[in-house]
């Protein structure tokens, strides 16, 4: 059984009060009893319930994120920077996997709720509305969207130009000599998986029209979808197989690295690959590959800055944080053989 801070000060002979200013005020309290009410407590094994403190306060030292899959090494990156802004701070970052469930995600966040969290940074499921979201930031808890665009002005939000990169990564293939292109991704209802796909589209439309780009839409971008994919398109016959992947990240990119190479088909003799993220496995794996690369870290990071911020400042006003992709060229994207 827990010990209460009564029995404290029945065993250091002060009151309750005492106990209470020594736990939160000990300059007010003389170094003779402070030490005695001190000693008690470790005598005791005493541990101070923070959480109902927090809560008689109405603020929390706790920060939740949201992301979508946290087996993903993008959104653990994401949550590292997220942690080190948060625990500077005096804070705690706890991490929710909404594992791309829309129920599960409303499930976290009303719980999240029922917890008082001092703020939510989130990687939505779905695009749009998102009540949830509304009904927290009623109840006074802030929302940071973390690779994501707000998509209105009352709410802060961390992204990259996911168009961009995908722009960046079709236009390197295209370059490189390719004319038939398969873009790896989804679900599509997923923003930025259709975001990356708009760019590729968009480069290729802009090209000389000699590009046909195929669409292998996924039902998550994970390693197993990836071999899925690249399996299917492995399937067709030579004249009409892709000479280039682009994916909508690393995982479904190592997927098909892997299916490709257990077919025998060299990479990138055969089939070149472009990843998206530059997770840290994309420059480790077997034939390294080319990725689009985001600033992870800096996305948590920038996320948590500005929920603290809105947090403690009555002036506080929402931003919109964009950042931009980089195309990391690696041996797994060249030129189709001749």
């Amino acid at each position: 059984m827990a010990v209460s801070i009564k029995e404290v000060a029945r065993h250091a002979s002060v009151s309750l009060g005492t106990v209470s200013n020594v736990l939160n005020r000990p300059d007010m309290v003389s170094p003779t009893t402070r030490q005695r009410v001190l000693d008690a407590i470790a005598a005791l094994g005493y541990v101070r319930n923070d959480s109902a403190r927090q809560l008689r306060a109405g603020r929390s030292r706790t920060v939740a994120i949201v992301v979508l899959d946290v087996a993903n090494p993008f959104f653990t990156d994401v949550a590292r920077g997220a942690e080190r802004v948060v625990e500077a701070s005096g804070g705690m970052l706890v991490v929710c996997n909404s594992g791309e469930d829309p129920a599960r995600e409303r499930r976290q966040l009303e719980l999240l709720e029922e917890q008082r969290v001092r703020g939510v940074l989130i990687t939505p499921v779905t695009s749009g509305d998102m009540p949830d979201l509304d009904r927290l930031a009623a109840r006074g808890i802030p929302v940071v969207l973390v690779d994501r665009g707000a998509g209105r002005p009352a709410r802060c939000s961390v992204a990259v130009d996911d168009v961009l990169g995908g722009r960046l990564a079709a236009e390197h293939l295209i370059e490189r000599g390719h004319r038939r292109i398969a873009y790896i991704g989804g679900p599509l209802a997923i923003r930025q998986m259709a975001d990356r796909h708009d760019g590729a589209a968009a480069a290729i439309a802009e090209s000389d029209g000699g590009v046909r780009l195929r669409v292998s839409a996924t039902a998550s971008p994970t390693v197993e979808q990836g071999r899925h994919a690249a399996a299917a398109l492995a399937d067709l016959a030579p004249a009409h197989r892709p000479t280039a992947l682009l994916c909508g990240n690393d995982l479904l990119a190592l997927g098909a690295l892997q299916e490709l190479t257990a077919r025998g088909l060299r990479v990138p003799d055969d089939v070149a690959i472009v990843g998206y993220d530059d997770i840290d496995f994309a420059a480790a794996a077997a034939v390294p590959l080319s990725s689009v690369r985001q600033p992870r870290e800096q996305l948590g990071r920038t996320a948590a800055q500005l929920l603290l911020d809105e947090t403690n400042d009555p002036e506080h006003r929402h931003q919109h944080v964009v950042f931009q992709p980089e195309l990391v060229v690696r041996r797994s994207s060249a030129a189709p053989r001749r």
